[in-house]
């Protein structure tokens, strides 16, 4: 017997997951909420400096996990794809969505966090290590010591003083940590005591650690926001690049036709993969210009549907009478061309957007996407083929969820071609 479960159920069932497995950051998460707005009432100035983007990024996955299981409880009737049972493509679909929403809490650290590299580089899946908690020196500011300590439990940090990893610890009249076969000693009043015994607790990782001791598996979901994030900006571009230029070759033709056509093919014809190393190695590799770069490079195709589209319409009746009503091109456009070109352009946009992940990761890999401050699977599986032999983890994952990304796009391309053209699937 096949058990068949509804997306809006599964949607629900893992934000309930998350918010009972993260129920004691969540609770941290609102705290350190209502103190920030105490701290907004009383002191400003002294607000405004504590708040960063890693603060309000927590905040944002903090009300996305309370609306997400709401909302999709209360629109499952009125959103029909909700009621679709869960299949493969679904699955990683709301997998990445929720990897892009939700990293600072499905996420176990910072993605570059790293720390005693001679005890987490380079450890393999479901390892775990000693953590030494230390006492955190004296803040001369009292009245603020509450709202740091809060903040230190909730915003993930990319380095930690109050913490030591070690491989074992010895407990006796001395207290000695070890690390990579070497013994240190450390005073007990340094150490964080709980019932009179030093607190010590195990970190596990997952996934492994890369060659610098940072967790692959927080990379991996951060890693997924860099790529989701990248796709959703350069296909914008690249919609409305195609969108406006298909738009003016078809409708007056002619010499601007012509025009536009030549330039079109030109691109086409060129590699584009060298033009955007190029622009990238001039003007330098950022997020922002990655986004860009590869928005411009990907509009052609759009370009054509447009162009043909228009072309085809601009003879009909209906065009023809909304013309001659005093339509301007603007509401031609968002009126008559678009209802018509809809299927066709989400159709491209989708494959599209699995083109422009892949060459994210084919220009991280090449060390020109979005530098190091960001995680990038493709950054990511550059850095593993160096250690294949020893630590397959590292290019393994980035890989297999490059892959099954890649996978879903295309195939939720072609589900989506047949629903808009049920002849194709005979």
């Amino acid at each position: 017997m096949h058990i068949k479960i509804k997306i809006w159920h599964f949607v629900l069932v893992l934000s309930v997951i998350i918010i009972i497995v993260r129920f004691n950051l969540l609770l941290n998460t609102f705290l350190l909420f209502i103190k920030l707005i105490k701290l907004f009432v009383t002191k400003p100035s002294l607000a405004f400096q504590q708040l960063n983007l890693s603060m309000l990024d927590s905040f944002v996955s903090f009300f996305l996990i309370l609306i997400i299981p709401i909302f999709s409880f209360i629109k499952r009737k009125k959103i029909g794809a909700l009621f679709n049972t869960i299949n493969f493509t679904s699955f990683i679909i709301i997998i990445l969505v929720f990897f892009f929403c939700l990293a600072p809490l499905i996420a176990n650290s910072n993605p570059n966090f790293q720390k005693n590299l001679s005890v987490t580089k380079l450890l393999p899946p479901l390892s775990y290590i000693k953590v030494i908690h230390l006492v955190p020196e004296e803040n001369s500011n009292s009245n603020i010591m509450d709202f740091i300590s809060l903040k230190n439990k909730v915003v993930k940090r990319s380095f930690n003083e109050n913490i030591i990893f070690a491989d074992s610890v010895a407990d006796g009249q001395k207290f000695i940590y070890y690390q990579h076969g070497s013994a240190f000693e450390l005073p007990k009043s340094k150490i964080i005591m709980n019932n009179g015994k030093p607190l010590i607790t195990q970190k596990y990782f997952l996934l492994g650690t890369d060659e610098l001791g940072r967790d692959i598996y927080s990379r991996l979901i951060y890693g997924a926001r860099i790529s989701l994030f990248v796709g959703l900006g350069s296909v914008a571009i690249s919609l409305f690049l195609g969108l406006i230029l298909g738009f003016l070759a078809g409708y007056p033709g002619g010499i601007m036709d012509s025009s536009l056509n030549r330039i079109t093919d030109m691109f086409l014809a060129f590699p584009v993969i060298f033009l955007i190393i190029l622009i990238l190695a001039l003007w330098g590799n950022s997020l922002i210009s990655v986004i860009v770069v590869l928005g411009f490079s990907g509009w052609m195709s759009l370009f054509k549907i447009v162009r043909g589209e228009v072309i085809s319409l601009k003879n009909k009746d209906y065009f023809i009478s909304a013309k001659l009503i005093g339509l301007s091109r603007k509401k031609l456009l968002i009126k008559e061309v678009l209802p018509v070109i809809l299927a066709p352009v989400i159709v491209n946009l989708v494959f599209q957007y699995a083109n422009v992940i892949l060459a994210e990761a084919a220009l991280s890999y090449l060390g020109l996407g979005t530098g190091s401050t960001y995680p990038s699977w493709g950054a990511m599986i550059e850095a593993g083929q160096n250690y294949l032999s020893h630590a397959w983890w590292m290019i393994f994952f980035p890989g297999l969820i490059l892959f099954l990304t890649l996978y879903t796009a295309n195939n939720l391309g072609q589900k989506i071609n047949i629903y808009f053209n049920p002849r194709i699937e005979a």
